[in-house]
């Protein structure tokens, strides 16, 4: 039995405020068992609350897809490709013009890696290359799709980042070093400071297999102490079963019976004029549960793929094996942005420490996953001009770091000291080569940008000042908040 006298520590809920929002009688009992059960509580988040849902300054974009390739990919052989490897393939570094990159190695790592000393010798180019577009772009034939996109790419060829092993996973998506475990990523940031543009669909959604438990689990895509409502929420792709809550249990109430249980119970609450609990993490939990609701018809709509035409299909690669899972994911996620979604990550290769983690037979590696992701994010970045919707959907391309110029057998070692990311549509101007790394894309040199340049630029474009959002109590450093990279913005 529960006793209903029993004083609650949860500022500002009285039994009766807590019996009007959790819905009256029994199914509030009910849903108050599933709130005590998840832990709701008075915690270090009380008093947190969103930012308004109103951006800084006039934004450039809506929504942002996240596209993140885990294990690093090679910057050396995709968009920063360096030819000068293939002239001196074989000789160590120290013997080619180039030997004075060593002596500033590892400037920006905490370890620096000694694996890339003088006793390695140059890997040359594992594939070919080509310039695309208007802009002349180079690009290696490994993202050849992505290449017929150049002029509506910014390429950010100067990043670097303070991490040398798969925990810069966490860095990319955080700005922390993973020593200082969960802190809130950039889509939690993004939908804490806006807030949801839908009702029916979660603000933040995740795609894809996130990084393991070497780079934090569900640290690369939580929120922290920002509250669990502004974290990602995982989907799978599959309209049957893309979430376990999704559908309600065998013989449980119908939709119209739902729904006209819950119209009922919104007009008693507000007949009694009983305001919602000040409990913001109570406040939170009634939400997700309402959310839930919304999403056991919306999102299996979302995910009905088949209601594409065919050519919108193939755009993605849905009619070829190797690309058919990566691409129902970028479509998805162009369902979303569609309607309404806040942020949309999507991994690619995720699992221990990456599947692009290449220190052996880099080419067999690197052909195969590019080959899966190519053609689908292409597909992506084309459906998005066509629809309109590339002018106000920010997309981002990018991994944890780059691959080494030194040999590692017939791979390439991790490489944080310079690689690099792109950005398209959102307010970010195409056709641009922004920063860069030495003659064999060692060091960043020129433009230098730490990852959380990027983060700066996605909330800039949406309209938000990082400082702004800061919560009392939670100092954030110069490096977390990062710089706005202005030359790329239209």
């Amino acid at each position: 039995m529960v006793d209903l006298g029993v004083t609650m520590n949860c500022p500002g809920v009285t039994r009766r405020s807590f019996l009007a929002d959790t819905g009256m009688g029994f199914t509030g009992l009910a849903l108050g068992a599933m709130l005590f059960r998840d832990g709701v509580r008075a915690a270090d988040t009380a008093g947190i609350v969103a930012a308004g849902g109103q951006p800084h300054f006039t934004p450039r974009a809506r929504s942002v897809i996240w596209i993140f390739l885990c294990g690093g990919v090679s910057h050396v052989e995709s968009f920063d490709v360096k030819p000068e490897l293939t002239r001196f393939a074989g000789k160590s570094i120290a013997d080619t013009p180039y030997a004075g990159v060593l002596a500033s190695e590892g400037r920006d790592v905490v370890g620096g890696n000694p694996a890339h000393g003088n006793r390695k010798v140059i890997l040359p180019l594992q594939t070919g290359y080509r310039p695309y577009g208007e802009c002349g772009l180079v690009v290696g034939d490994w993202f050849k799709n992505i290449g017929t996109c150049a002029d509506d790419l910014a390429v950010v060829r100067s990043l670097w980042t303070n991490h040398n092993d798969h925990g810069a996973q966490l860095t990319w998506q955080t700005g922390r070093h993973p020593r200082e475990l969960e802190h809130p990523t950039l889509g939690a940031w993004a939908c804490y400071g806006l807030g949801s543009m839908n009702e029916n669909l979660p603000e933040f959604v995740v795609l894809g297999v996130p990084t393991g438990d070497c780079c934090g689990g569900t640290f690369t895509y939580g929120a922290a102490y920002l509250g669990p409502e502004h974290g990602g929420v995982r989907l799978n792709t599959d309209p049957k079963n893309p979430l376990p809550f999704i559908r309600p249990p065998e013989g449980a109430l119908t939709l119209e019976e739902q729904t006209a249980n819950l119209g009922l119970l919104g007009r008693l609450n507000r007949l009694a004029g009983i305001d919602y609990p000040d409990d913001p993490q109570l406040r939170a939990r009634i939400r997700s549960y309402e959310l839930a609701f919304q999403m056991q018809s919306s999102v299996p709509e979302t995910l009905q793929l088949d209601r594409e035409p065919e050519h919108i299909r193939r755009m993605y690669g849905l009619d070829q094996d190797g690309t058919r899972s990566f691409g129902e994911q970028c479509l998805v996620a162009r369902r979303l942005v569609e309607r309404g979604v806040r942020f949309v990550q999507i991994f690619h290769g995720g699992g221990g420490g990456g599947a692009w983690d290449a220190h052996s037979e880099i080419k067999s590696n690197h052909t195969s996953l590019a080959s899966q992701v190519d053609l689908p994010v292409a597909g992506l970045l084309r459906d998005l001009r066509q629809r309109g919707l590339l002018e106000d959907t920010l997309v981002v391309f990018g991994t944890e770091f780059g691959r080494s110029p030194g040999a590692e057998g017939t791979g390439r070692d991790h490489h944080p000291q310079g690689f690099c990311a792109w950005l398209a549509g959102g307010g970010v101007r195409g056709g641009v080569q922004h920063g860069r790394t030495d003659e064999i894309g060692f060091h960043a040199v020129d433009e230098r940008h730490f990852v959380t340049d990027i983060h700066a630029t996605a909330l800039h474009q949406l309209g938000l000042d990082s400082r702004r959002l800061e919560v009392p109590g939670r100092k954030r450093l110069d490096l977390d908040h990062g710089q706005v990279i202005r030359e790329i913005l239209g």
